[in-house]
């Protein structure tokens, strides 16, 4: 029994070998396009080198042979390879990373396909020469990590595949963003997602002032980010699309029903939006796609007057140079001054003089190169499944520098640059990874490759912490989401006669911080669709409300789209599309065209003026009329009708009314605080005075009639002292009035800044318009107890009776201050002061006229009455001994 179980195992080997001999393995979807490099450890990568243009796959028959159908070589994207390629040679010959440990690379193409794409995938993880997935039998050729750079839709699936094998992936393309944050850890990024790129594209729109956008998006983007991320965040800077359409993918399973009117649609939608720049977010496919339904419209009459429009591209999309370039020629004149976002690069030392080198002998392998060939120099190798027509044979020493831009970039790309540092990323991780195992112990290589192969899993914990500057110092390292925050470049892209494209560098926008991103840009240099006249373009729903105008939404429409009104009286707008009019600062004012606030005008009632100039010139002559009539009484004043009118009683009217005059020459000037403690208490107390005296006058008219009268017992009250008590303890009750103002709440210089517009009006301020209006208030009371008592003694004998004059007098006196009320309160700054200078010189010239006409008439007109009979003077000396005119 133990002899059969010995031969048995040393039969095994043999029987084994005997069954894989005999077991036939058929592929039908045999990979084509690959480069192939063995190492003891391997760095995989997926790239999208061609596009297959194929109809669709009914199941009805046996699949075609892989090649049978025309495919579209992308040229431009074999220096990605090349960048790879170039990676894996530095660290092979850089004895300080992973010495004695050789890096090989297994490179295929995904077609831009994600049928092509799950193939490929599923053949790293294959024997060499099978497609056996999960099937290894050599110490050789192990699959560490991964660098893809796939198409949208293979993105979302691909990583779950080598996720289950804990194989890092390393995405030199940018994937889409994931609302359930359900990222695979083993998921990196060397360019940074849609999440990312979308605020650097909103700091380009801000810079150009561009809130008026079309948006065209691809299938596999995230159609809830879209709507529930980006459009609010742009919404929040003021900006707004006027659309947002989906483009659909169609690739291997394309259905040409109904393309021609999809077409259409489009065309008709880009010709006739009114923005003029379009958003456009995608992939290769995307754009092969996109470029398709452009040019199928180009017999058509509407091509003939193409309108330029601004289309701004993400880093994944780059315009590339492929299939019949006059039949993309429309195409292509519609993306002639695009901007596109580009992975901050920077040219690697060595990479031309490797890329010069190459050349189809020197690299048999690489089953890329020969595609790329053809292309570049419009040539055909024999027995390869790419035949150009009329054309000679590649002799395989052309030179690569002479190869025509349009096919291939001599400078290196955001993208060959992503990929160079991914490779340097996984082998810094590989080192640090081992170095960390075997730093305190001695093995032999063999025993660390051992170890690797163990635990593979390991590497993507090491790849999360690395942090290295590559070769030309830039620093390399990933976030907490596994996002390799690099800078953007802008680039222009220029369309020459010849239909191939270039891109110059206009800026670049750094958006390594979420929230602080600084922006660089050279506008001059800038290239325009030719439609624009190489002016700025403007993409706007309507015309910018200029400076003096406010923006007012239009009922159902976005909020980019609105009326400009303008500014309410009193309020400016300096910017252009202001949300709403603002308020000048007290000390200045709107001008004539509401855009801008000037200073205000500092003014007060002044002598220089007009109106100060009048005002003061009318006080000074109703001054000079009064003192006269002063005059007039001290010449005559031991006149027995003087006497007999209280001398004293009019000399103290006729010296207040002067003084009423003259102390409105308070009010006129620049205000100042001595002045405005004296304007309206010296004023109150001195008016208060005059009316005092009219009213003691009119009492000692009535009382002097009734103590006449037989019987009376009123003679005790006639005399002087009447009058006098009557004057003081009126007057004496407006200074305690005055004093309690001054007191408490004392006038002040004050600056008005909202008496008119355009103006700062220096005055006084009341500081209490309640005491204000008690001083105000009891003059009146005072005139009003005037006018009563003198409309009682109307009826009294003419000859010497001058209650009618004070009668009407004193109603036009109150009057006067009855409209001066409504007149103070309506008016503002300067004529206030006015109207109470007014009141004050009308009021007094009332009561000046008053003895003007009654006693100067007595005096002057009829100077014989001052001479009178015996029997006269003792009538009047008994009855008028207290002041009867």
């Amino acid at each position: 029994m133990l002899i059969a179980v010995v031969l048995f195992f040393l039969l095994l080997p043999h029987m084994a070998w005997q069954k894989k001999n005999n077991c036939q393995i058929t592929d039908h979807h045999f990979i084509f396009h690959k480069y192939l490099q063995p190492g003891d450890l391997l760095v995989g990568g997926l790239v999208s080198h061609t596009f297959f243009v194929s109809s669709p796959k009914l199941f009805d028959e046996p699949p075609p042979p892989t090649y049978s159908e025309s495919y579209l070589v992308i040229t431009q994207n074999y220096q990605h390879i090349l960048a790879l390629v170039f990676a894996i040679k530095e660290i092979n010959e850089d004895p300080h990373i992973l010495p004695n440990i050789t890096l090989g690379f297994h490179i295929y193409d995904s077609h831009s396909n994600t049928r092509w794409a799950f193939r490929s995938a599923m053949q790293l993880i294959s024997p060499k020469k099978h497609f056996l997935p999960n099937y290894h039998c050599d110490s050789k050729d192990n699959l560490l990590a991964v660098l893809e750079g796939l198409d949208i839709e293979s993105s979302h699936h691909i990583p779950h595949i080598f996720s289950i094998y804990k194989i890092p992936q390393v995405s030199y393309g940018s994937a889409p963003v994931r609302m359930d944050q359900t990222q695979s850890p083993y998921f990196y990024q060397m360019v940074p997602n849609e999440a990312h790129q979308y605020r650097a594209i909103l700091q380009l729109l801000l810079i150009f002032r561009w809130t008026w956008i079309g948006f065209y998006t691809a299938t596999g983007i995230n159609p809830e980010w879209i709507f529930q991320v980006m459009v609010p965040e742009f919404a929040t800077h003021g900006i707004c699309f006027d659309f947002i359409e989906t483009i659909y993918n169609v690739g291997m399973d394309i259905d040409f029903g109904g393309i021609k009117k999809w077409a259409f649609t489009i065309w008709n939608r880009i010709m006739t939006s009114t923005a003029n720049v379009f958003l456009l977010f995608g992939d290769l496919r995307t754009l092969v796609v996109f470029d398709w339904l452009l040019s199928i419209e180009q017999d058509s009459e509407i091509t003939n007057s193409i309108k330029g429009k601004v289309w701004i591209l993400i880093v994944q999309l780059e315009l590339k140079n492929y299939g019949n370039e006059e039949e993309l020629k429309v195409a292509k004149q519609v993306y002639h001054g695009a901007l596109s976002l580009a992975v901050h690069s920077s040219e690697l030392p060595g990479f031309q003089e490797f890329i010069q080198d190459r050349k189809p002998s020197n690299a048999k392998e690489d089953y890329f190169i020969r595609d790329f060939w053809s292309y570049g120099f419009g040539c055909t190798f024999p027995n390869w499944v790419l035949n150009h027509t009329n054309s000679g044979f590649c002799s395989g020493l052309e030179r690569l520098e002479n190869v025509p831009e349009k096919y291939f970039e001599k400078n290196i790309t955001g993208h060959s640059y992503s990929i160079y540092n991914a490779v340097f990323a996984v082998a810094h991780a590989l080192h640090v990874m081992y170095s960390s195992q075997f730093k305190h112990k001695r093995m032999v290589e063999k025993e660390r490759c051992t170890f690797l192969l163990e635990k593979p899993w390991e590497l993507f914990r090491f790849l999360k912490q690395v942090s290295f500057n590559n070769t030309i110092g830039d620093k390399v390292s990933f976030d907490q989401h596994g996002i390799f925050l690099t800078a953007f470049d802008v680039m222009n892209w220029v369309l020459f006669p010849n239909h191939s494209f270039t891109r110059v560098k206009v800026g670049m926008i750094n958006s390594q911080h979420q929230g602080h991103q600084k922006v660089i840009m050279n506008e001059k240099p800038i290239v325009w669709h030719y439609w624009f006249n190489q002016v700025q373009p403007l993409s706007v729903c309507n015309d910018k409300c200029q400076p003096g105008y406010r923006k007012q939404k239009k009922e159902g429409e976005l909020f980019c789209c609105y009326d400009c009104i303008p500014c309410p009286e009193g309020k400016i707008s300096e910017w252009e599309d202001m949300p709403d009019c603002v308020e000048c600062k007290d000390e200045l004012y709107p001008n004539k065209y509401q855009n801008i606030c000037i200073p205000k005008i500092v003014t007060f009632l002044s002598y220089k003026e007009p109106m100060g100039m009048g005002l003061a010139i009318a006080a000074l002559f109703l001054a000079l009329i009064t003192a006269i009539l002063l005059k007039t009484f001290v010449l005559y004043h031991n006149t027995p009708i003087v006497k007999a009118n209280n001398r004293d009683l009019t000399f103290t009217l006729l010296i207040s009314l002067l003084l009423c005059f003259v102390s409105t020459l308070l009010f006129i000037g620049q205000p100042q605080k001595v002045i405005c403690v004296l304007q309206q208490s010296v004023f109150g107390i001195v008016f208060s005075v005059a009316v005092s005296s009219v009213l003691a006058k009119t009492i000692t008219v009535v009382l002097a009639f009734m103590a006449t009268q037989p019987g009376t017992k009123r003679t005790r009250w006639m005399g002087k002292g009447l009058a006098s008590s009557i004057v003081i303890s009126c007057s004496l009750l407006q200074v305690g009035i005055c004093t309690v103002w001054l007191s408490t709440s004392p006038p002040f210089p004050d600056a008005n800044m909202h008496s008119g517009m355009g103006e700062i009006t220096l005055q006084c301020n009341e500081a209490s318009p309640i005491m204000f209006y008690s001083v105000i208030g009891y003059m009146g009371f005072l005139a009003i107890a005037s006018f009563i008592v003198a409309f009682f003694a109307r009826n009294l004998p003419d000859t010497f009776n001058e209650a009618k004059f004070i009668t009407f007098s004193m109603l036009v006196f109150c009057s006067v201050w009855l409209s001066f009320v409504p007149t103070y309160l309506s008016t503002k700054g300067k004529y206030m002061v006015a109207v109470e200078i007014f009141s004050i010189l009308a009021s007094n010239m009332i009561v000046q006229q008053w003895l003007k006409f009654s006693e100067s008439n007595i005096l002057n007109n009829r100077p014989s009455t001052c001479i009178l009979t015996p029997r006269q003077h003792k009538w009047i000396l008994c009855a008028l001994i207290m002041g009867k005119n």
